[in-house]
């Protein structure tokens, strides 16, 4: 049960600690200080980090569940995976911010969502995603390099 917890939740609070930086931008902060149901900077900002890792950590279990794929195979599937929620999270992350949340009622950004808004959440979103996409990447290299 522990190992399961920290298999599930360890990637999220890593991404945590990487994605941090954001934290520095006044923007960023208010946007974690608004979201419900606690209204604390600190616990929503964990909450999501650790929920928006959920994709990629599952998605990576279950390609390397499947048994019946060779290394190239897991390669390309684990890319693939990658590649989707990437993209996903740069294309919804951002609207989801910047249009649903105002829509109901949530209203964190003291600039009015100008462009500089928009850029902020596609970098946050690019670089969550990173952390993910570069351990994922450099080990789909390894598992298709040409065995003995």
């Amino acid at each position: 049960m522990i190992d399961t917890l920290v298999l599930v939740v360890g990637p999220g609070i890593i991404a945590a600690v990487l994605w941090s930086p954001f934290l520095l931008s006044g923007r960023f902060r208010s946007l974690f200080t608004q979201l419900p149901p606690v209204r604390s900077t600190g616990a929503s900002y964990l909450f999501v980090a650790v929920a928006l890792s959920i994709p990629f950590v599952i998605g990576t279990g279950f390609i390397l569940m499947t048994r019946s794929m060779d290394g190239a195979a897991l390669s390309n599937a684990l890319l693939n995976m990658a590649f989707v929620v990437t993209i996903a999270y740069v294309v919804v992350l951002p609207i989801a911010a910047s249009v649903g949340l105002p829509r109901v009622g949530i209203d964190w950004d003291p600039t009015n969502y100008g462009l500089g808004t928009w850029l902020l959440l596609v970098g946050a979103a690019l670089w969550y995603s990173a952390v993910f996409v570069v351990p994922l990447a450099f080990f789909a290299f390894v598992l298709a390099l040409p065995t003995g």
